[in-house]
This record gives structure tokens, C-alpha cells and sequence, in this order.
């Protein structure tokens, strides 16, 4: 017999991937100028409460920039970095003073909400999945003229639905970006094989 059983919570973490982008006219400047943005831009993201083992860098690039007849004009160099904020009290703060630092060479490619600490919502699904399993199964042997014996055999699967992730917008350099976390659906279904007598 299939059962299901559904939670929602509110997540705990957000996540975000960003980073700086600039063009100069030599590979030197542009990683030189890349780097410096990014320290600036990981430097006040701590200040402005993230922890720095929480932040790590996951892409430093340098690409060629042509003009007219594959000349080359200058070089593109991006700094990325993934941090994951734990307060979600400070999660906007972060961000914002994020894009301050780096200003308008600031690159936003991702901001999603995570539920970390789920342990409770995955026992509560499953609990929830096991009910709904076995009340379908009573069912059944009552139908059919029996009793509901032992279990012989329990599968289960999992999954975690968030809500979509922020658009983050330009904002002013005074203004904070607005975030809502939303919730977090878990869903277990379980398949579960019980003797009858």
C-alpha cells in the first residue's frame, strides 16, 4: 500500500551566488581589479554579519572581449562567490552591503532559501506517510475479509519543494533588498507490504 505525508516549514538559510565582473584593457588589470572588487564585496558581507567560513569562492574567470574584425578591445574577468547565510535576520543586510561594495560591477546569479535543519519535518512526513499507508490497508483487508498482520516490507522516498527563488532588482545604494523566505514543503511516500490474516 502507497501512503504520503506533507510538512511545511520555514526554511533557515539563504543562499547566494554573486560576485563582480570588470573590463580593463590587459588580463593583469582586469583579474587585479576582479580580485580587489571581490575582497571589498566579501570583506562587508562579514561586517554586515555573514561568517567568512560560510563564504567561499567558486569561479574566477578571464575571457577576451572583441570589437570589429576579432580584435581584441579588452578583457572581462568575473569573481564568484557562494555564501550561505544562517540569521536570516541578517540575510538582507548582507546582500545589500554586498552590492554596495562591488557596486555597479556587482553580479547577483542566484539567491534561493534552504531548510537546513529539517530532521523534524522528515520524521513528521514520514510519520504522516506511515498513517496514511496503513489506514488505507485497514481499509482494504476490512473489504476483503481479513485483518491487517505484520509488516513484511517498508520503501520510501523523500523530496524538499521550496518556494521560487527572489528576483533581486537594482536597488538605490540606500535602500535594502527586500527577501522572503516562504516555506518549504516536504513530502514522503512510503510503500509499505503488511501480512494478511
Amino acid at each position: 500500500m502507497i501512503g504520503s505525508g506533507e510538512v511545511q516549514g520555514t526554511p533557515d538559510t539563504l543562499n547566494a551566488d554573486l560576485g563582480v565582473e570588470v573590463t580593463a584593457p590587459d588580463v593583469s588589470s582586469a583579474i587585479s581589479t576582479a580580485s580587489t572588487r571581490a575582497k571589498s564585496v566579501i570583506d562587508a558581507m562579514v561586517t554586515a554579519g555573514a561568517k567568512r567560513e560560510d563564504i567561499r569562492t567558486t569561479d574566477v574567470s578571464v575571457q577576451p572581449q572583441y570589437g570589429a574584425d576579432q580584435v581584441i578591445t579588452g578583457y572581462r574577468s568575473s569573481n564568484t562567490v557562494h555564501v550561505a547565510v544562517h540569521d536570516l535576520t541578517k540575510a538582507s543586510a548582507i546582500l545589500t552591503a554586498a552590492t554596495q561594495a562591488g557596486g555597479n560591477d556587482t553580479r547577483v546569479d542566484s539567491v534561493s532559501f534552504a531548510l537546513d535543519d529539517n530532521a523534524k519535518l522528515l520524521t513528521d512526513a514520514r510519520a504522516r506517510a506511515f498513517a496514511d499507508a496503513k489506514s488505507r490497508a485497514e481499509q482494504y483487508a476490512v473489504l476483503s475479509g481479513s485483518k491487517l498482520g505484520t509488516v513484511r516490507t517498508i520503501h520510501e522516498t523523500s523530496s524538499g519543494d521550496t518556494t521560487p527563488a527572489p528576483t533581486l532588482h537594482k536597488q538605490s545604494a540606500m535602500s535594502s533588498i527586500p527577501l522572503e523566505p516562504g516555506t518549504q514543503t516536504v513530502t514522503f511516500t512510503v510503500t509499505v507490504t503488511w501480512n494478511l490474516s
